[in-house]
């Protein structure tokens, strides 16, 4: 317990964790411009969330030994990992509902007026898929499936290095 309490001061795990995240947002263009599956408005969500994944990796690695810097990245980590497992779900009901009036699929994304993502890199975050279709599926889960779990994975895994922190070391 000594050692996964010690972990998030050392650099390389956070490196380890941003070559992670960057691998699945590598997958996710792999998927739309090799595979030619188009993203939804709810994919496009989820590519966001795991952008502050990214982004909590990097201010993590940047300076782990300090506690603020950690302590903000662990704050973005939690936020983007939770706000993106409730995206998948909500994506998973959208593709499972036998109602086609309970959930619609909006044509462009939400983003703040101030930070139009979709206008400024629209080649990634362009939504242009139907938030319904299931277009790919590997061991019977669709890819918001597997995005649930991976979001839950990160999600716990923070948990359990922060409560080591305080348990072991009695601070972030």
């Amino acid at each position: 317990m000594n050692w996964l309490a010690h972990l998030p001061t050392q650099r390389t795990p956070w490196l380890l964790f941003t070559g992670i995240v960057f691998l699945l947002e590598v997958t996710a263009l792999f998927f739309q411009y090799q595979m030619g599956l188009a993203p939804c408005i709810m994919c496009i969500y989820q590519r966001t969330a795991v952008l502050g994944l990214l982004g909590a990796g990097i201010i993590g690695s940047a300076k782990p030994q300090n506690k603020l810097v950690r302590a903000f990245a662990y704050l973005v980590w939690g936020v983007s990992s939770i706000w993106g497992y409730l995206i998948a779900r909500e994506h998973i009901d959208m593709q499972t509902t036998t109602d086609p009036f309970a959930f619609s699929c909006e044509f462009e994304p939400n983003f703040p007026s101030f930070m139009p993502l979709h206008e400024w890199i629209p080649s990634f975050f362009q939504a242009t898929g139907d938030c319904g279709n299931i277009d790919w599926q590997f061991a019977s889960l669709s890819m918001p499936a597997w995005m649930e779990i991976i979001f839950a994975l990160f999600t716990v895994t923070l948990f359990i290095l922060v409560t080591c922190r305080l348990l072991i070391k009695k601070t972030i």
